[in-house]
């Protein structure tokens, strides 16, 4: 493989090729197809796909989440978006930055909720230093958990007293970063809106707990190069370090390894991991009549 013949593949499976997303079935398919992917770019570059460039058809000139509030095509692609939310074609996370959408697929979300979710969904969040909790994140839980899905602007109001947002997104985003809450609609007029998460989708909280790490990692490995077709090993432990220990991702690959569930492949002058194509089977080669005997 040729790296212009890596990057037309990437192309393709990312809807960079000329074949825009506009539909909800279209998202779901290219969702599915690709497993997790951000909304935006980053910079510097992510190997991963953007919903935002599957939305436009290209990757030249696509805006930065910084910058898409003024780009008409953010906005629309945006409204794609939320429809997958609303739809549960998709969940989302706050990994790389909170501002640029990061979706999973309903199919894989389970796995990922595996190594992020927390392992008891329906105890309340404790507060503490070594929680991970504040006490007003605890607080913010229990009103989305009373009167979700609520909006940012009313969950406010009712924790009253006089929060600042950057006190209340704090709050929110500590309740997120362990999936104990997702946004699952956003209006102009209120903005984002809140829910349990295990509430929301309890058959994929369900699933999730139940899926060990290593499982859920190995599984993710696997669909994360079928989406970029093949990958660096560095690529792969930087990409996943966001979620788990670098040290946890090369026993993973180590472990596809052994299982020769993954093997390398010659690209340019790089040696690539990429998921084992199968086997061809044998097909004997018919003899004509003439040649027996």
């Amino acid at each position: 493989m040729t790296d212009s013949e890596l990057q037309q593949a990437r192309a393709q499976k990312w809807h960079l090729d000329g074949h825009p997303v506009r539909t909800l079935d279209e998202a779901r398919a290219f969702l599915e197809s690709v497993g997790f992917c951000l909304m935006y770019p980053l910079r510097p570059a992510v190997p991963v796909p953007t919903f935002i460039g599957a939305w436009v058809g290209a990757d030249e000139h696509l805006p930065a989440f910084q910058h898409a509030y003024s780009d008409p095509r953010a906005k629309e692609a945006t409204e794609l978006m939320v429809r997958c939310l609303r739809e549960k074609v998709a969940y989302e996370a706050p990994l790389f930055d909170e501002n640029n959408n990061f979706l999973v697929a309903a199919s894989i979300f389970p796995y990922f909720y595996a190594l992020v979710g927390e392992r008891n969904p329906k105890q309340p969040p404790k507060t503490g230093s070594r929680s991970g909790y504040s006490p007003l994140a605890a607080d913010a839980f229990q009103v989305i958990r009373d009167h979700g899905p609520i909006s940012k602007m009313k969950l406010g109001d009712t924790l009253g007293g006089s929060l600042s947002n950057a006190a209340l997104d704090r709050g929110l985003s500590e309740l997120w970063a362990k999936l104990r809450i997702t946004r699952v609609d956003y209006t102009v007029e209120e903005g984002s809106v809140w829910d349990e998460l295990s509430r929301w989708a309890p058959d994929a909280v369900r699933e999730g707990v139940g899926i060990s790490v290593p499982e859920a990692l190995t599984a993710l490995l696997s669909k994360y190069l079928e989406c970029v077709v093949a990958a660096d090993q560095s690529d792969i432990e930087t990409f996943f370090s966001n979620f788990v220990p670098r040290s946890r991702v090369k026993e993973a690959i180590n472990a596809l390894l052994s299982a020769r569930e993954l093997s390398f492949v010659h690209v340019g002058n790089h040696s690539l991991l990429q998921v084992t194509p199968p086997k061809q089977a044998y097909v004997p080669r018919q003899r004509h009549p003439e040649q027996v005997g």
